[in-house]
């Protein structure tokens, strides 16, 4: 075997988990290989340059071999490396991951209280304007 699905390819990789998700992601339009806008159904070759964007970056692989089967981490591990470029990429996004700010800390007010929620209720009661007829 020379040759396998890009979906089984990407499942045996264990880059989704599911192969219906590998061709969503196809579909979207969130893979390439070698450059070009693929089909699920496309075959993959070792040697083929495998760009996908996951985690808000573009994560490019080389593949180095080629299964349809799903094996141990370890052994998927085997069917690719990922180009240095690509780990930098990773490595400075996990970085500034970690040195952001938390987002739920921009929150200044969380969810209204009972006491709060009764005195929007009693607020809205009384608001509105009452026009003698």
């Amino acid at each position: 075997m020379d040759e396998v699905r890009l979906d089984k390819w990407l499942w045996a990789a264990r880059f989704y988990k599911t192969r219906s998700l590998a061709g969503g992601e196809i579909g979207k339009g969130r893979l390439s290989v070698n450059g070009q806008a693929v089909k699920p159904a496309r075959a993959v070759r070792v040697g083929d340059r495998v760009e996908l964007r996951q985690d808000g970056f573009v994560r490019t692989v080389i593949v180095l071999g080629v299964s349809e089967s799903r094996g141990p981490a370890p052994q998927a591990r085997l069917l690719y490396e990922e180009t240095p470029e690509s780990m930098a990429a990773r490595e400075t996004l996990a970085l500034q991951r970690r040195l952001s700010t938390e987002p739920s800390q921009s929150i200044e007010q969380g969810r209204p209280t009972k006491r709060d929620r009764r005195k929007l209720a009693d607020w809205n009661r009384w608001s509105a304007s009452a026009e003698p007829e």
